[in-house]
């Protein structure tokens, strides 16, 4: 079990648990430093500060997950050491996950029409007070028995070449690093397995400012890690990891921590965050 787990989502976006849940089952997986990173929402940072505080335990990092769009597949951009204190980053995401809601009635409303009837007020249920997404769409369909594993609504209907995918709004993946630096954060490249031969990319997006790779990442195989590693090394980029853990199949999904993420990332992140970001953490 890994010490460093820098990916992690909760119901701020479309996690199971809330921030403070997460920061428990960190503490009772004995983490020691953990990122909050939502997609395009970061209304779960200060409650799991406050949970971390009050606890002593773990470290965390403030963090983001934007999603950005590409030709030939889909890019997120993690922002850690973010302000989750800033008007203009907040605006930004809410109107990310207005984009997000309209998309997920889209697709409820294609399911409809390929014979998987699930409702709309039941995906907002399940959603609660986060920003609606798949995951949130995959758990209506399992309900009702239309699915067997959160990953087969994925792989049938929802998945970005599926017949019920709808397209959002969505930024550039150098606009995502350049909203993210605006808002004093590191940029760092999620899975960049996501995109075919993401090298290119990775260039293009360090000359806007990314600072890293994820290269420790659920699901990667030796030889993909060490490909990345490889690249990090080859642009002069550093490397973060973790499991993406959203909580929605703990039977099949990895746990916080699942992933081996050297404590060498930590330190590259503390390296290169802004002094001021460091004090809106919690470090020891």
């Amino acid at each position: 079990m890994s010490k460093v787990d820098l990916h992690i989502h909760s119901t701020a976006s479309d996690g199971r648990h809330r921030p403070q849940e997460i920061v428990r089952k960190a503490v009772e997986l004995g983490l020691e430093v953990i990122a909050l990173a939502d997609h395009d929402s970061i209304d779960g940072i200060a409650p799991a500060i406050e949970e971390a505080r009050k606890l002593k335990q773990p470290q965390l990092i403030p963090g983001v997950e934007v999603s950005t769009d590409v030709p030939r597949g889909e890019v997120h951009i993690l922002g850690y050491f973010i302000d989750y204190t800033s008007k203009e980053l907040a605006a930004a995401l809410e109107r990310f996950r207005h984009s997000r809601e309209s998309r997920a009635q889209g697709m409820v409303a294609k399911l409809a029409g390929l014979g998987v009837n699930i409702s709309w007020e039941r995906v907002r249920e399940i959603a609660g007070s986060g920003a609606v997404g798949r995951p949130h769409i995959a758990r209506a369909m399992l309900e009702k028995g239309y699915i067997g594993t959160i990953k087969e609504a994925f792989d049938k209907y929802i998945a970005r070449d599926g017949p019920a995918y709808v397209e959002r709004e969505k930024l550039t993946p150098v606009e995502a690093v350049q909203l993210i630096l605006r808002n004093r954060g590191v940029a760092v490249m999620a899975h960049p397995f996501t995109v075919p031969e993401p090298e290119a990319l990775i260039v293009e997006l360090k000359a806007a400012g990314m600072a890293g790779i994820e290269a420790y990442y659920n699901g990667y195989a030796n030889e993909e890690i060490g490909a990345l590693l490889a690249l990090a090394k080859n642009h002069g980029l550093m490397v973060t990891g973790g499991t993406d853990y959203h909580g929605l199949d703990e039977s099949n999904e990895t746990l916080i921590g699942g992933v081996e993420v050297p404590m060498a990332a930590v330190d590259g992140l503390i390296a290169r965050a802004e002094p001021k970001m460091l004090k809106l953490a919690y470090l020891k």
